[in-house]
């Protein structure tokens, strides 16, 4: 095994996407041309990362992360032999994340960083020896992470612009405008690869007249969030939009506020997905990130599932941020691992999006409600552009 990881920490599970960290570290040795050496790695918590700073450094205090070569310190005959490992790399997570916050960057992208520099010092470079070393160990380092990103195996998620919260402006007077219609050959005309519009029972926002002159107008996608009854079935096996999601729907809700509950209503979403299949319309399930509802999704027969990222985005503190934000990870790796593909959206804006679009195997981030409010102050087109600028830019 390439990459031998151990965990110390009692935080890991909410931090720490095991499977994924490994693939990248693998990635990083094949980069380095170190594709047929193992690497130890060690996530530690601070006390355990001091005792060993003091240990083999003499400085008793704690630290990012301390590597350990093979060779170093061992007897000359055994390092003769032909052993492939490159050694040792312990990073703090106490640390680590304190550096995330700091830095402004996601945990995830900061545990990446220190992984490639422990990586880096097992492979000779050292940033103490000189400024001149230290600038050749930072060049890499960038150099490295940079093409993590430029080789992801999925390109960067495109945009899909929710138009609903137009609708909603429009309904409140009872009027004409602003038109949801025209906002959306904007945000098309601003980059965005898709527009979604939700069909309530209820119509509170989105009238029909809405979705068909959509359909009639829309350049890119469009994708209508739908409940599962009947009157609506009929209506999207008319309108046959380029894909349908299904979500779930209650009257006193003021936005959607949870996944679907596939496993409780299999038959009855199975003949909805059937039903479509039959004039050739995909369908995606928004769900919560559970891997049991992403099986029940494929199951059943749907091309997509939308993972539902509200419980990431409203996460009141930092730890519990972490855990969503590695459920929806898990998740999205799940659903990839089993053939679907994997859309996300629900709260999203411009602070939170980032660490979600730079997720592999995301087809497109729904967002709506965080668009068309920034384009109260700065113009819908400018605000689409801002936002698929979050997109583009997204790191590990």
């Amino acid at each position: 095994m390439p990459v031998a990881l151990s965990i110390n920490h009692p935080r890991a599970a909410v931090l720490v996407n095991r499977r994924r960290l490994r693939r990248l570290t693998e990635q990083l040795l094949r980069e380095c041309d170190a594709g047929g050496y193992t690497v130890s790695l060690h996530l530690v918590a601070d006390a355990e990362i001091q005792e060993l700073n003091r240990r083999y450094r003499h400085k008793d205090q704690p630290t990012n992360v301390l590597s350990f070569p093979f060779a170093d310190g061992i007897d000359p005959a055994l390092a003769e032999l032909p052993v492939a490992e490159l050694g040792d790399i312990v990073i703090s997570l106490d640390t680590a994340g304190r550096e995330a916050r700091e830095f402004g960057q996601s945990f995830d992208h900061r545990l990446l960083w220190l992984v490639t520099h422990g990586l880096l010092h097992l492979l000779g470079y050292d940033h103490e020896r000189s400024p001149a070393e230290e600038q050749r160990m930072q060049a890499r380092e960038e150099e490295l992470l940079a093409r993590l990103t430029t080789h992801r195996r999925t390109p960067m998620p495109s945009l899909a612009i929710n138009v609903d919260h137009v609708a909603t402006i429009r309904q409140a007077r009872g009027t004409i405008e602003p038109d949801p219609v025209a906002a959306a050959a904007i945000c098309e005309l601003a980059g965005a690869s898709g527009i979604v519009v939700h069909l309530r029972e209820d119509r509170r926002h989105i009238q029909d007249r809405d979705v068909l002159l959509l359909r009639q107008t829309v350049k890119t996608r469009l994708n209508l969030e739908m409940g599962a009854n009947r009157e609506i079935i009929n209506f999207a096996l008319d309108l046959r939009p380029d894909l349908v999601t299904l979500v779930p729907e209650k009257r006193q809700e003021l936005t959607t506020e949870g996944g679907l509950n596939v496993i409780a209503q299999k038959r009855k979403l199975a003949q909805t997905i059937k039903s479509m299949a039959s004039r050739d319309i995909p369908v995606s399930i928004f769900i919560d990130p559970d891997p049991a509802q992403i099986q029940a999704a494929n199951d059943i027969g749907a091309t997509y599932v939308e993972i539902h990222t509200g419980r990431y985005c409203d996460a009141a503190t930092e730890l519990a941020r972490d855990q969503e934000f590695q459920l929806v990870a898990a998740a999205v790796e799940e659903a990839c691992r089993i053939g679907l593909r994997v859309n996300a959206g629900h709260g999203l804006d411009y602070r939170n999006t980032a660490p979600i679009a730079a997720l592999e195997g995301i087809d497109e981030l729904s967002i709506g409600h965080a668009i068309i409010s920034r384009s109260v102050y700065t113009g819908l087109n400018h605000a689409v552009r801002e936002m698929l600028t979050i997109i583009r830019e997204a790191r590990y």
